[in-house]
């Protein structure tokens, strides 16, 4: 798995070469680009992070749906001020009208996790039992250095846990961090060719770990590039409404996960085409540039695996109208 990853990552990311860094000055250089970009960005984040939206969501009689929330600062929703703004209760607060019955929202994610801090995570989240589990990790791995090998084994190994433990698991893959603007060049172009990488090889080693991927990267890298209105005051992290757009994008596939995506909402959009079952890291590669495209495992002829590794189906789905925040706020019947 971790070569299919490795092999993929960089014919994504470089074209099936590398980056030569060429000389020390280089190196020095985009280290101290690195150092200035990090400088700026925790001068203006507030590291205390929104509110806890932990809670249950929606009304009725029904065992409410356990929705768990692992990552890093992405998943906490750094850059908002209200526990309703983040990813998790926007996500929480449209899947129980969805699936008509209330959601307990449970974050576990941490500022700053890269992947080798999910195992923790993990083990708290599988004391909860839960239904569905959101990952939205990677922009650390890739900011770190970390190698994408390392990285995407302790993704895949979390995604394995908790889908032997019952529970589906939806990732939101690395998003794009060439549109950072405190990064200057040429880190930022790096950092694009680094986070790409970095979502190629998450899409392999997630769909091989029977979960499935959403990309982030292209679905907010070009709005990001164009509206400061996405961007926190950090200049790094979402605003209310970047989340809201990254929250549109991920929830059809978590809700889809539990069997709560209503067929009637992707009409038009022909989710399954010819040539859209393809293998993993032709789908992973072809995932990382597309606009909110989900990867998840499929068969053919049922087989799960072809000549060239695991199959996969790639869907593109409708992305939906989710509560404002303040309607969120409205739906939470019990927050900490």
């Amino acid at each position: 798995m971790t070569r299919t990853a490795r092999r993929l990552a960089a014919a994504t990311a470089y074209g099936g070469g590398s980056v030569a860094l060429g000389s020390a000055a280089l190196v020095a250089l985009l280290r101290e680009e690195a150092r200035a970009a990090r400088r700026n960005i925790e001068s203006r984040t507030d590291k205390g992070g929104p509110p806890s939206p932990d809670g249950v969501y929606g009304r009725g009689r029904g065992k409410p749906l356990v929705f768990t929330v692992l990552g890093d600062s992405s998943a906490v929703g750094l850059g908002v001020e209200h526990a309703s703004q983040t990813p998790g209760a926007l996500i929480a607060a449209a899947l129980t009208e969805l699936a008509e019955r209330p959601v307990r929202l449970i974050r576990l994610a941490v500022s700053g996790a890269r992947s080798a801090q999910l195992d923790q995570q993990v083990d708290q989240a599988l004391a909860e039992r839960p239904d569905v589990a959101l990952i939205m990790i990677g922009a650390n791995d890739v900011t770190s250095r970390t190698r994408p090998a390392d990285s995407v084994r302790h993704l895949a190994d979390a995604v394995r846990r908790l889908s032997e433990a019952g529970c589906e698991v939806v990732v939101g893959t690395c998003p794009d961090l060439g549109t950072i603007r405190p990064i200057a060049q040429p880190l930022r172009t790096l950092a694009r060719r680094w986070s790409r990488q970095m979502a190629a090889a998450q899409t392999v080693a997630v769909v091989e770990a029977g979960g499935r991927t959403v990309s982030l990267g292209s679905v907010l890298g070009p709005a990001f590039a164009t509206d400061r209105d996405m961007f926190s005051v950090d200049e790094f992290h979402p605003s209310a409404h970047g989340y809201a757009q990254a929250a549109a994008v991920l929830l059809p596939s978590v809700a889809d996960a539990v069997g709560a995506w209503p067929a009637s909402a992707d009409r038009g959009r022909r989710p399954i085409r010819r040539g859209t079952v393809k293998p993993i890291a032709q789908a992973a590669a072809r995932a990382a540039s597309r606009t909110g495209t989900e990867v998840q495992p499929a068969e053919v002829r049922g087989s799960d695996t072809g000549p060239w590794g695991p199959w996969a189906l790639l869907r593109r789905r409708r992305r939906p109208e989710i509560p404002t925040p303040d309607e969120a706020q409205e739906l939470t019947d019990s927050t900490a």
